[in-house]
């Protein structure tokens, strides 16, 4: 008989509960949970001098840590690492790091913070301008009201404002957490429009919205001009496709509302050196800008941007990789719902992607995705409940 098998330890919560199964005292469940959790971290171009002194601290804790040709011997001038070790060996590589001089106690911090985000959090909550999201207990979910005339999906569906209302009261019962109003399209080959026609599509339907409706109203819009008036009518966030980039005053507009914001991963080509690298790079840095306005880091809220800037395979290889973005440690918003990357691999129309959609939902859930923005929330609500019994035990 074979009474040896693998176990999956996702995080220090799980190590713990499996330490407790096996009658594990507590003193023994906190000194080892942190043994039970394997970790690979990549750190980002460091110096020669640096690497030598992590790898030779990793590696003298049992570790391990790779790094380029030539680091040993400083014929480079920059390399990448990948630190490969359980999160009690981090422990105590930060430190040792702690105690180094060349700014290694600053990287100690950014791994300790990382080690942190990846782990499950408690349920918490954020205050939208009087309006609570929870995350942690389950999946929320975004309903799109496009009130725009060539959305790629439901384009002049509902841009008349009963049209839009009575869609997002059919939202609201289907269980929409957040109704998300968009005036420009932002498919692919998609034709701008200018400020006056944006506010003119939204700012009426996201009064009405506000007034007749308790949820959570996003403004999908990349203007700070329309986000100032979309937040004055009634609005809760800013979902901002350009992360802040493509307007100045965008972050500072947020601030000052003390609105929530969705950072997106945006590109006007799709051109990588290291994909999912430059993606969290780009979502750090969308971050840390934020936070810089005045926006508190509890408000902000990331995208990978599936469908911008990215290719098919790529867009397939962000969808596999979604993990890693929990190194940010905001919550994740994912948006797939019956975009080209499903039509493309099903070989499907706009109108016959919801099997699809559904497919990128569930295994995003148990990526750690906390937000879907979707078409179809009925469908895609029992997706998230049958997908958070698995991943949350929550039904």
């Amino acid at each position: 008989m074979n009474n040896v098998y693998c176990i999956e330890i996702r995080d220090r919560a799980q190590a713990e509960a499996e330490l407790k199964k096996i009658g594990c005292d507590s003193f023994g469940i906190n000194h080892m949970a942190y043994k039970a959790v394997f970790r690979v971290l990549k750190v980002k171009s460091v110096t020669p001098t640096q690497a030598n002194i992590v790898k030779q601290e990793m590696l003298s804790l049992g570790g391990e840590a790779a790094v380029t040709r030539g680091t040993v011997n400083h014929s480079v001038d920059k390399t990448d690492m990948l630190l490969m070790g359980t999160e009690s060996q981090y422990k105590k590589l930060c430190e040792k790091l702690k105690l180094q001089p060349f700014k290694l106690n600053a990287l100690a911090g950014a791994i300790e913070r990382v080690i942190n985000s990846l782990n499950a959090k408690e349920v918490y909550k954020i205050e939208c301008r009087g309006k609570t999201l929870e995350f942690g207990k389950r999946t929320l979910i975004m309903g799109i009201l496009n009130v725009t005339p060539d959305s790629f999906s439901d384009g002049g569906k509902f841009n008349s404002i009963d049209a839009a209302l009575k869609h997002a009261e059919q939202m609201i019962e289907e269980g929409a957490d957040i109704i998300d109003v968009g005036g420009e399209s932002t498919r692919p080959g998609y034709k701008p429009v200018d400020v006056e026609e944006e506010l003119k599509r939204v700012i009426p339907v996201i009064k009405e919205l506000a007034m007749r409706f308790d949820v959570v109203i996003s403004v999908d819009t990349s203007k700070a001009e329309v986000a100032k008036e979309a937040l004055e009518a009634g609005a809760h966030i800013v979902n901002d496709v350009w992360a802040g980039l493509a307007s100045e005053q965008m972050l500072d507009t947020i601030a000052a509302y003390d609105a929530a914001v969705v950072l997106m991963h945006n590109k006007r080509d799709n051109e990588y050196k290291d994909m999912m690298a430059e993606i969290v790079e780009y979502l750090f840095d969308a971050v840390n800008r934020a936070v810089s306005a005045g926006i508190a880091r509890e408000k902000i809220i990331i995208d990978p941007g599936i469908g911008f800037g990215k290719n098919v395979e790529q867009n397939l290889e962000v969808m596999r990789r979604l993990g890693e973005l929990k190194s940010i440690g905001c919550p994740i918003l994912l948006g797939t719902s019956r975009k080209s990357v499903i039509g493309k691999t099903l070989d499907l129309p706009v109108d016959e992607r919801k099997e699809g959609t559904a497919a990128t939902i569930a295994y995003g859930i148990a990526k750690g995705v906390d937000i879907v923005r979707v078409h179809d929330v009925e469908h895609m609500k029992r997706v998230c409940r049958m997908t958070d019994a698995i991943v949350r035990g929550e039904t």
